[in-house]
């Protein structure tokens, strides 16, 4: 605690480097909360060591990264989406054109040599000068992106969002708050609700097209944090419905998790030049999926 002013300041530190500052400001009170995160960036590697994700896992997302597969990270608060998200953006070949879009800039690029990157703004005291996350979406659309990483989908962009993944923007990277891969499904339906009355089958076909892999993390009792679920999405015309469909589940207090199908995708990659023959057969033998 330190003082300033005769008004106590408490400082909470994480062990993250960089740092962002939110303050929460009461009558004589005011705490700040410093988020530091690492000098050097984050990398599936790093991941890895933490247990963040298992070997499979890590190699599997890689793969889905460079085939320009696009992926929500799904979870709650502190479950390591943000982490997941930096490590698979590091993924991303460096000639391609990266665009970030963040409430706060968290990312890190540091190996990479072009990046734009674009940060919210709230308005200022006289209640103008805001820039709204999906402002920055729709003008990221014209800043001839290859990816786009949109830190946080939380509101009305989720719409502008899609749409840029349906229209030659593939392999893009969001996260959203969500407790399992189902819910983001309805979570992404009420956000574009909030700016276009469409049925929800229509908006429920639009996320299963815009987005091919949902990786769900979650938090232990522990603290430790575990990548839980990776589904792809599929939509259902006869019922009308986009549904979720598990390729790897880990439960809660498991070291390791279980893989139950792959996309088809997998056995294109030789044929993209992402992974060899090989290297595809000797990963679905450890995964036990040969």
């Amino acid at each position: 605690m330190i003082w300033w002013r005769n008004i106590p300041f408490f400082l909470v530190w994480t062990p993250l480097l960089f740092a962002s500052i939110t303050a929460a400001v009461k009558p004589k009170l005011a705490r700040f909360l410093i988020l530091l995160f690492p000098a050097l960036g984050v990398v599936l590697a790093g991941v890895l060591t933490a247990k963040l994700v298992e070997a499979g896992v890590r190699v599997f997302l890689a793969w889905a990264v460079r085939a320009r597969k696009s992926i929500a990270v799904v979870g709650g608060t502190g479950s390591g989406k943000t982490t997941l998200l930096n490590a698979l953006s590091y993924e991303i070949p460096v000639d391609e054109r990266i665009v970030t879009i963040e409430d706060s800039a968290e990312l890190r690029f540091f190996n990479h040599p072009d990046v734009a990157r674009l940060e919210a703004r709230p308005q200022n005291a006289e209640g103008t000068g805001e820039v709204t996350i999906r402002q920055l979406v729709i003008n990221a659309l014209r800043m001839r992106p290859d990816r786009i990483v949109v830190g946080e989908c939380r509101g009305e962009e989720a719409l502008d969002m899609l749409t840029a993944m349906n229209t030659g923007h593939e392999g893009s990277l969001t996260t959203l708050h969500a407790n399992s891969p189902t819910e983001s499904i309805s979570r992404l339906t009420t956000m574009v609700r909030y700016v276009a009355e469409l049925p929800v089958d229509v908006i429920e076909a639009n996320i299963a097209s815009a987005i091919e892999l949902v990786v769900q993390t979650r938090r232990s009792l522990d603290g430790s944090r575990f990548v839980s679920d990776v589904v792809s999405l599929a939509f259902d015309r006869d019922d009308g419905r986009c549904h979720a469909l598990p390729l790897y589940q880990r439960g809660l207090g498991r070291e390791s998790g279980e893989w139950v199908s792959v996309p088809d995708w997998i056995e294109e990659l030789p044929l993209m030049g992402i992974a060899e023959a090989e290297e595809v057969a000797s990963w679905k033998h450890a995964c036990s999926l040969d």
